[in-house]
């Protein structure tokens, strides 16, 4: 027997989102709203946790910018997301890459890529 909220969310998933893992190189494009305007924006860093599962599924993405280390949390299957692109491909040993937070200059954007 199914549980009643993943019965009512089935519908509201998206396939195509989950063909990126921790340690991908990401380019994130979300809509933005200004006004009555509407435009994507693009996010690109790091993958370094996904965390949840089913509608709650969601993937925190890091980069550097300006010298400082910014985060952003995304919910995996939000209707605000466009699309996410997979620039680099990598080949991690963990689940979270929280190790990359301590890290400073050009080995904080480094993992082992395929």
């Amino acid at each position: 027997m199914k549980n009643i909220i993943d019965t009512i969310t089935e519908d509201q998933l998206k396939a195509d989102r989950g063909a990126f893992k921790v340690g991908d190189g990401v380019r994130v494009h979300t809509k933005v709203r200004e006004g009555e305007k509407e435009r994507v924006q693009v996010f690109a860093g790091i993958v370094i946790a996904r965390k949840g599962s089913g509608i709650h599924e969601t993937f925190t993405v890091r980069r550097v910018a300006s010298g400082e280390g910014v985060e952003r949390v995304f919910p995996l299957h939000s209707p605000n997301i466009d699309h996410v692109e997979v620039d680099r491909v990598s080949v991690t040993m963990r689940a979270k890459l929280y190790y990359l937070r301590k890290r400073v200059g050009k080995s904080a954007s480094k993992v082992k890529e395929k």
